[in-house]
């Protein structure tokens, strides 16, 4: 198995490249973070990324996707991750819609994922209630009462939440604390009465949102999949979810190396430029050699989602390490950068906040590293 990309995929990443340096670099989310823009990203962007088909890359022909799947979805994430883009590419493509691949009935796909890949709704995931992510620790209730039900609980870390048309809402409709059993899937759209969103920031200037949901009334036909059987479908969209943030992390981590690298060839300290100096060369060989490892263990997560294969091994093996190695390849960049790096007026610092951001998001390395031994046997 040859884990590199092909001539598409190669093409792909090419044109991602270059559009999101000219339309949304990390200046452009410096602007919208020094204007304090509501929004979070630029619409006129996001409209010409739709454009580009990026909304619908991995789904379905079927649905008014692209059909292209997750590796190209994967090769464009890294390239947003690369110059720190602001878009629902995150909250609504790689989530919302992954979610409801996994989890819709053929006629909810068919109602949902066309308008998510043309651009026209937002639909993001409401899953977390505590600041560690524990999705078997939902306690979020779903009440049934005739032909609806009653969902009545919080959630915290939704992205883009306020912005979003709808919420994929996690809640129990039976089972205990922690068990498989029991879990649903509710659509909830976010103008239903009860639903209540408190808009705040991540510490990368990302929007997030706090929704409290107060005896919302969804109807029977809004739950993804079989009630109280949600878990199997969620537990591979976050699988493949965690394989995407890993790809972004992937992209963070090689831009803040390649850019550490640029300032080792041109910082002069003795007379001599510092990168050549045999103590930040070995430095700096030990993350490029890291980053090799990462690239190669993203592209076989990508692939095996394509291919169908099971994913809880790769998909936490991926994540654990990419958060090591983007919280290596940041921080290096920090301090090799000196005191300069410490300051808001050079760039490097986004990309620390930016990392740390998404290797929290939906299970840290911690997390990922037990959950990987756990599958082990061990």
């Amino acid at each position: 198995m040859t884990l590199v990309l092909n001539e598409e995929q190669l093409m792909l990443r090419d044109a991602a490249a270059g559009f999101l340096a000219d339309r949304a670099s990390v200046a452009q989310l410096r602007a919208l973070r020094d204007r304090g823009d509501e929004t979070g990203y630029d619409p006129a962007t996001w409209r010409e990324m739709v454009e580009m088909g990026w909304a619908g890359i991995a789904i379905d022909e079927a649905y008014g996707g692209l059909g292209y799947g997750y590796t190209g979805l994967g090769v464009v994430l890294e390239q947003a991750g690369r110059h720190l883009s602001a878009s629902p590419l995150e909250s609504t493509v790689l989530v919302g819609a992954t979610v409801l691949g996994q989890l819709a009935s053929q006629g909810q796909k068919e109602a949902w994922l066309p308008a998510v890949a043309a651009g026209e709704r937002i639909v993001t995931l409401a899953l977390q209630e505590r600041r560690h992510h524990a999705p078997l620790e939902t306690a979020m209730k779903a009440t049934r009462v005739d032909d609806h039900y009653l969902l009545d609980g919080s959630k915290c870390l939704v992205l883009d939440a306020h912005v979003a048309d709808a919420f994929i809402v996690i809640a129990r409709t039976g089972g205990h604390h922690s068990d498989h059993h029991g879990l649903a899937a509710f659509l909830v759209e976010a103008g239903s009465e009860g639903v209540h969103v408190e808009r705040r920031s991540f510490v990368d200037s990302r929007n997030m949102g706090v929704v409290v949901f107060r005896d919302v009334r969804v109807p029977g036909s809004h739950c993804l999949g079989a009630p109280g059987e949600a878990w199997p479908g969620l537990e591979r969209a976050l699988d493949i979810i965690n394989i995407g943030l890993s790809a972004m992390l992937l992209g963070v981590a090689t831009e803040a190396f390649e850019r550490t690298v640029a300032y080792l060839q041109e910082r002069k300290q003795f007379g001599r430029v510092i990168g050549s100096f045999q103590g930040l060369q070995h430095r700096a060989a030990i993350l490029f050699a890291e980053l090799e490892l990462a690239r190669s263990i993203v592209l076989d997560g990508l692939r095996a989602i394509d291919a169908g294969e099971d994913l809880g091994l790769c998909a936490s093996a991926a994540k654990a390490k990419l958060c090591e190695v983007a919280e290596l390849a940041t921080n290096e960049g920090i301090q090799l950068h000196g005191g300069i790096g410490m300051t808001d007026e050079h760039e490097i610092g986004f990309f620390i906040k930016r990392a740390r951001v998404l290797q929290h998001l939906f299970g840290d390395s911690h997390y990922h590293l037990d959950r990987f031994a756990a599958l082990s046997g061990f």
